[in-house]
């Protein structure tokens, strides 16, 4: 792995893959640049593939003085980019790095990127009577509460109930099967330090990029699952119609992981989108692991 140290002392971690035009891909909450390895494998046979462990992520020690929150990790990409020296790469953000990635844009503008593709996010996680289109369509400031207050008494437990507790019905049933995955899955959470995780949830939760989608000015590619754990259909028509000239695909089947999932079309896709080619408008079922 290579590293950088920010401007408040933290060390960024990050791999190296391939070759080609440059792509950026930023991982979800709780997880690392591990999760995106089948894709890169795909991947790297046409771009040169830039991952990350994001600040407080991937089990590295948290040196920086400050902790994990969105703003942070927007300057912590901005300062990847400069430490890379790419030009106008495209970057790629699931989940929470979709989030990271929106944050950058309202940060720093879209000037030094060429093209933007989000996987299975919304632009506000927390709902409301005005707002529906957050996690499982009902995550009120009270549900939110009860949750970080589990996280910091079983972090491991609280995070696989949130994968499995929500609209997909495969997950729910590989969590109370006890599954091989599963157990692997909680081996690996429960290896993670929590406290840098539950703050940078405190900042996804509290952050609302409605404003910023319409202020996109580089094509988008939007990525979502048709059986995601956490976002219905609304949502992803939502981000689709704020984005100005945003192509949206559903790959039918897929979790909140769609790229994990189905990984030989999301490569596929993303390698016609990147050469302004249709993308595929087919896919296969599958199933994935589906953090946030």
């Amino acid at each position: 792995m290579n590293h950088f140290e920010t401007d408040d002392g933290e060390r960024i971690f990050y791999r190296v893959s391939g070759s080609g035009p440059p792509l950026v891909v930023l991982h979800e909450w709780a997880s690392s640049h591990r999760l995106w390895e089948p894709v890169s494998k795909l991947l790297q046979e046409d771009f040169t593939v830039y991952r990350w462990d994001a600040r407080g992520h991937g089990g590295n020690p948290v040196l920086g003085s400050e902790e994990p929150t969105l703003s942070r990790m927007a300057k912590d990409l901005s300062l990847l980019l400069d430490h890379l020296q790419v030009d106008r790469p495209i970057v790629v953000g699931s989940s929470m790095g979709a989030l990271i990635l929106w944050e950058y844009i309202r940060c720093y503008g879209c000037q030094r990127l060429s093209k933007i593709c989000v996987v299975d996010q919304s632009p506000r996680l927390r709902t409301d009577r005005a707002w529906a289109l957050g996690i499982y369509g009902d995550w009120t400031p009270e549900r939110n509460a009860a949750f970080v207050a589990a996280l910091e008494a079983d972090f491991p437990e609280t995070v696989l109930r949130l994968i499995a507790h929500g609209h997909n019905r495969k997950a729910r049933e590989v969590y109370e099967t006890n599954s091989p995955d599963t157990k692997r899955l909680r081996t690996y959470l429960a290896a993670l330090n929590p406290e840098p995780l539950i703050a940078a949830w405190n900042s996804l939760i509290d952050a609302d990029y409605r404003a910023v989608l319409p202020s996109i000015t580089v094509p988008a590619l939007l990525v979502y699952g048709s059986e995601s754990n956490y976002y219905g259909a609304a949502t992803a028509h939502y981000v689709e119609q704020a984005i100005p000239g945003a192509t949206l695909l559903v790959y039918e089947g897929a979790d909140h992981s769609p790229h994990i999932c189905q990984p030989r079309r999301f490569a596929d896709d993303l390698k016609r989108f990147a050469g302004d080619a249709p993308p595929s408008s087919v896919g296969l079922p599958g199933r994935g692991t589906a953090a946030i």
